[in-house]
């Protein structure tokens, strides 16, 4: 907030801040900006101007087969994946979290190496691995090698939330006669349950666009809503690919604001534990 009390020079950096800011912002968002006119505009061509309003290539993306089998494939493939992080991502962190063993940095650097290993390397590891098992191209190996690139995304939030959980609660159930799975599922789980969607929703998100390892393990009938896209970018350039990336862009507008709301129940959360 802008101080009465600021001197010349602190308000041209305070609106010289903001200004450079918002510029930087509009860098970003302009290029997800520009797609979405060009799925709504009557011409054939993905250029400006517009030459008209139409819903033509929503039709044509509502209306093939093919990208109605690639977005059958995505909603197959990440739910799936999502689900397998969910489960080894949270269980990893509270392992993580909880113990005290030698080597635990380095566990937690293999474990979340994913994050940093170029998504090509994967994918070639991932191909000469399954390839030679009659599996490469499945929907098995697909979902495997999207739940490893899911499982950092989940171990990140949950253990942060970990970080700020109060174990007396957990002391308490057993003190109670809970075992150590009924104080799991009736304490521990509703208190981080915000950390494990949120990290399921990234690792869901990063299924769901991820093109790169699925142009190493998906055969045609395995093709996603993001190889096909890519393939389409390469063989016929059509304003139904800039439909598909406007969906996918609201649909990523919602996983964020969704986040958004379960960071803020979260902090809510950890204000209302006991001491």
């Amino acid at each position: 907030m802008l101080s009465p009390y600021m001197s010349p020079v602190e308000r041209v950096w305070f609106y010289s801040l903001r200004i450079l800011c918002g510029l930087i912002l509009l860098f970003l968002i302009l290029p997800v900006l520009v797609i979405v006119p060009l799925s709504f505009n009557s011409g054939s061509f993905l250029v400006y101007p517009l030459q008209g309003f139409s819903l033509q290539w929503y039709q044509d993306f509502f209306g093939s087969a093919e990208w109605m089998r690639a977005l059958k494939n995505s909603i197959i493939v990440a739910p799936a994946a999502t689900v397998l992080a969910m489960v080894f991502g949270t269980l990893a962190a509270i392992g993580l979290t909880r113990g005290d063993f030698p080597g635990k940095s380095l566990v937690m650097a293999l474990v979340i190496s994913p994050m940093v290993v170029p998504v090509v390397i994967i994918g070639v590891a991932s191909y000469l691995f399954f390839a030679p098992l009659g599996m490469g191209n499945s929907f098995t190996s697909l979902i495997l090698v999207h739940a490893v690139l899911g499982v950092p995304f989940v171990i990140i939030t949950v253990s942060a939330t970990l970080q700020g959980f109060n174990y007396n609660l957990v002391r308490a159930a057993a003190s109670l006669g809970a075992s150590p799975l009924l104080a799991f599922r009736r304490v521990t789980l509703p208190l981080i349950a915000p950390g494990v969607i949120s990290g399921a929703l990234f690792a869901f998100a990063t299924s769901f666009d991820e093109v790169v390892v699925t142009l190493f393990l998906a055969g045609p009938e395995q093709a996603t809503l993001p190889r096909q896209m890519f393939s389409g970018i390469r063989e016929n350039l059509s304003p139904t690919i800039a439909a598909a990336a406007t969906l996918l862009i609201a649909f990523s507008v919602i996983l964020l604001l969704t986040l958004e709301w379960l960071r803020g129940r979260s902090e809510k959360l950890r204000t209302q534990q006991p001491a």
